[in-house]
């Protein structure tokens, strides 16, 4: 059995590790040139689903290092208004009375967790991922195998094909063509403060130790604010803070159709003059060529089709919103439930399309819960008038002052 990878992002890798480790003959084809390309965005928080496909599919070496890249995002949520003034804490461990090591969060940053999924893939005795073919089109073949074609004229048969090639995905394309993301006309300005010893005592250190800040105006729009790294990180470009702001998209209209940092920075800042100096201090002292303008996509809820032997992880079929910090670990997720299902097929305990049938019935499942979630959440970031982000504020309030609240409301986890 031969399985076919398209796209080399976390998901495909972990896949990747995790066939390998079975025994599985498995190709990733990446159509960026080389490992660093297009890898400047921001960190990751890892939750325990995460963490479990990495520690399943990866080997162990990989594993131990990448634990040591790890550094703890904790376990609490904080809800503050504009003046930092805490409206409410969620306290995962004490929700969900887990120990704190089960349920807390791991921040790792893109670079340091793409090299060690590559770690082991791109030996030359390996030469499991190769580097620039971009996937035009696949065809099912006569003898129930599927060809794969590149742009270069090349072509590789399988017996699976994965689409593992992000949001854009060609292959989800060709295979389930009227299944694409909606626009949900929210947009986010997300930048890096970096810190150093001359920036870090300029913020609260609720904002560099780690822990999730959610600002919460009385108006419309949001703020998420959360610390990468440590004092201690080797490249001080690894130690920062990102902040992310989300407004209706009618709101930023003309900033975002500006590309300089420059003016991103300038229309947040007009927004947030009347916060908090911590707020203002942590947008004004951003580097512009770290600020982006994000839309705000997902895909709609995923509806059963019938199994073949094509099939598709992570962002390819369930790209989703940043708002609930779960994306990559449902990807993650998606690896190692796949895995698990074509170990059974080469065992030969199971067909390969009712293999495939099983994954995606599972998949739609968890992932069906997190579109959901990551949709409600920035929904209510970007929306609320006055009336109704005062009755917000005060629910929260309810909820950090009585536990039942917080356990039948906040503490609702993806299982």
């Amino acid at each position: 059995m031969r399985i076919l990878i398209i796209g080399g992002g976390i998901g495909g890798l972990t896949l990747a590790h995790g066939l390998l480790k079975a025994g599985i003959d498995v190709q990733v084809v990446e159509r960026q040139v080389e490992r660093s390309e297009n890898l400047a965005g921001y960190g990751l928080h890892i939750d325990k689903n995460g963490r479990h496909a990495l520690r399943s599919c990866l080997p162990l070496s990989n594993w131990t290092y990448l634990q040591a890249k790890f550094s703890s995002a904790g376990t609490q949520l904080f809800f503050r208004d504009t003046q930092l003034r805490v409206l409410a804490e969620k306290d995962d461990a004490v929700v969900s009375e887990k120990p704190v090591l089960e349920v807390e969060r791991s921040a790792v940053g893109r670079m340091e967790l793409r090299d060690t999924l590559l770690e082991g893939l791109e030996n030359p005795s390996s030469e499991t991922i190769q580097w620039g073919r971009t996937f035009t089109q696949y065809a099912q073949l006569e003898d129930g195998r599927v060809r794969a074609y590149f742009s270069d004229g090349s072509h590789e048969d399988c017996d699976l094909l994965v689409g593992a090639d992000g949001p854009n995905s060609k292959v989800r394309q060709q295979y389930l063509p009227n299944l694409d993301r909606l626009d949900l006309g929210i947009q986010a300005i997300a930048g890096r403060y970096i810190l150093d010893d001359k920036k870090m005592p300029k913020l609260p250190t609720e904002f560099t130790n780690g822990s999730l800040n959610n600002i919460v105006p009385s108006g419309k729009g949001w703020m998420f604010i959360s610390s990468w790294g440590s004092e201690q990180t080797a490249s001080k470009d690894q130690h920062y803070v990102l902040w992310a702001y989300v407004v209706p998209a009618d709101q930023l209209a003309q900033a975002c159709e500006q590309p300089l940092g420059s003016d991103l920075k300038d229309s947040v800042l007009h927004n947030i003059s009347q916060w908090a100096p911590g707020l203002n201090e942590l947008v004004n002292g951003t580097d512009p060529s770290t600020i982006k303008c994000l839309p705000i996509r997902t895909m709609p809820t995923l509806t059963p089709w019938d199994p073949s032997n094509i099939t598709l992880i992570g962002d390819a079929i369930h790209n989703m919103t940043p708002m609930a910090g779960i994306g990559a670990n449902t990807a993650l997720r998606d690896a190692e439930v796949l895995t698990r299902y074509l170990i059974d097929v080469a065992a030969g305990r199971l067909a390969l399309n009712e293999a495939v049938g099983i994954y995606e019935s599972t998949m739609r499942i968890y992932a069906n819960e997190a579109l959901k979630l990551s949709t409600r959440n920035a929904i209510n970031a970007s929306e609320g008038g006055m009336a109704q982000r005062f009755l917000f504020r005060n629910f929260l309030r309810a909820a950090h002052s009585f536990p039942v609240i917080m356990r039948a409301t906040l503490g609702r986890q993806i299982a």
